[in-house]
């Protein structure tokens, strides 16, 4: 495909995601219209929308006659319109801290740690030390952080994340990392957990190494259950 063809499907395509932001809804005859080509042209940019999940569709009764299909954003449609979190989140921790200085951020840090050691035991519950550091990189994988992990050995692991998700606020406040490692030496409190790598201090990536606790206990192989003997 030549280069300003496909500018141009990409183009109409982001022209239909601001007209359903703007109008809402729409079915195909309209979105059609509102772009000036034929309903088989739209539907085509509209099955390659759909496709990535960046719109969905649904029936909708629009005066007389049968239903309509209607074409909406969904939320990872939503999504690519700008945001201003980072900001926000930003200005609102330089109020808080003219408000109460550094005591305050880090009650306030201290709080969401609770929170998310919450949501991330749950996930947790009834693992070994192995299965919740392969957790914790799904969990924050999630989250963003493009997270992958490693066994060294039977009692030590590592995690890398390769993305962070909090870099501008970590850049503001050094409480958000701070808080991040005390919150895996948390949820892997067998575990002896230490920052080897960290992006703000230059490297490419955040790498943590988890080590088997002195004296924590080490899971033994599960053996299959026997079969019941029978008489």
């Amino acid at each position: 495909m030549q280069d300003h063809t496909k500018k141009s499907m990409l183009g109409t395509r982001r022209r239909i995601l601001q007209l359903l932001k703007v109008k809402g809804p729409l079915t195909a005859d309209e979105l059609s219209q509102e772009l000036r080509m034929t309903s088989m042209g739209a539907r085509g940019h509209l099955t390659a929308l759909e496709r990535d999940g960046l719109i969905e569709h649904h029936t909708q009764q629009r005066g007389m006659g049968r239903p309509s299909y209607v074409y909406s954003l969904t939320d990872q449609g939503d999504e690519i319109f700008p945001r201003t979190y980072p900001q926000l989140a930003s200005s609102l921790l330089d109020a808080l801290r003219a408000l109460g200085g550094e005591e305050a951020i880090d009650r306030m840090f201290e709080k969401r740690t609770e929170w998310v050691e919450a949501q991330y035991r749950a996930r947790m519950a009834d693992k070994t030390l192995e299965e919740r550091v392969k957790e914790l990189a799904r969990i924050r994988t999630e989250e963003g952080y493009m997270a992958d992990w490693e066994v060294l050995d039977q009692d030590t692991f590592v995690l890398r994340e390769h993305n962070c998700s909090i870099c501008q606020i970590a850049r503001q406040c050094a409480q958000a990392c701070s808080f991040e490692l005390e919150l895996f030496r948390r949820v892997l409190e067998d575990a002896e957990v230490s920052r080897e790598k960290h992006m703000i201090q230059g490297d490419l990536m955040c790498a943590y190494v988890m080590r088997r606790a002195k004296g924590a206990r080490v899971p033994s192989k599960r053996r299959p259950p026997m079969a019941a003997k029978r008489n």
